[in-house]
């Protein structure tokens, strides 16, 4: 039950960001990864979230292939609507500029 929650999680996180024009990974699990424009974008953009109080990974070559830089969110199964509008909103406001 808790999976399936922490799925569905994911998938609006997903659904919200890639409806607001952000490339985004389609999960099959409970993380979203969201394409960055380049690495010092995905340093910063992760640096933002965390000033706005959500923490989020950075991947950035070398340890993902040149050209795919991302923020990657894991929800969790207890996340309340209100903290999914919180984590949309941060992600949102502080992304980078293309």
């Amino acid at each position: 039950e808790l999976a399936g929650r922490a799925r569905a999680v994911a998938a609006e996180l997903h659904g919200r960001l890639t409806a607001a024009g952000h490339l985004a990974v389609r999960p099959d699990a409970a993380v979203v990864s969201v394409r960055a424009p380049s690495p010092e974008a995905a340093v910063a953009w992760a640096a933002d979230c965390r000033e706005a109080g959500l923490v989020v990974g950075c991947f950035r070559p070398p340890s993902v292939p040149d050209g795919i830089s991302r923020i990657r969110l894991t929800a969790r199964a207890d996340l309340t609507e209100r903290q999914i509008d919180r984590a949309v909103g941060a992600i949102l406001k502080t992304a980078p500029t293309v």
